[in-house]
């Protein structure tokens, strides 16, 4: 008769080196991405000149357009209803009087996104330049 000699299974060696390299490369990651407070080291109240021309003084405002929560479009500084047709009308005429006009557009949050695209497509259509797009919430200046 025949019996089976079982082997003790051997435990696996622990390489510490790997370990220690695992955990030298998470200390450097949380290291590197912790946002660090920064604290201004000195308050300095600098001079005025009475000279100085603000930064783009000779530079001509963009044309803002603001589409609101509903979708509806308001052109220019006094917020002017306007229409997508009226709106490219009017950028085209604007256009033909300064070449080099820039648009702005002041959406809400919750401001339908085919509104907005509608816009850049018109802005597109007219050869006008974008500035800048950004958001406001709704109630806010």
């Amino acid at each position: 008769m025949r019996f089976i000699v079982r082997q003790r299974r051997q435990m696996p060696p622990i390489i510490i080196v790997a370990l220690i390299d695992v955990l030298i490369v998470i200390v450097i990651f949380l290291t590197v991405t912790t946002t660090f407070k920064q604290q201004p080291a000195l308050r300095l109240a600098l001079p005025e000149s009475t000279q100085a021309e603000r930064t783009g003084a000779h530079e001509d405002a963009p044309l803002v357009v603001t589409v609101d929560a509903e979708g509806f479009l308001r052109v220019g500084p006094d917020g002017r209803p306007v229409t997508v047709e009226g709106l490219k009308q009017l950028l085209h005429t604007q256009v033909a009087g300064n070449p080099q006009l820039k648009l702005a557009i002041n959406a809400d949050r919750r401001a339908p996104f085919g509104q907005i695209i509608q816009v850049m497509d018109a802005a597109k259509e007219a050869n006008i330049r974008m500035v800048n797009a950004f958001t406001k919430e709704s109630g806010r200046p």
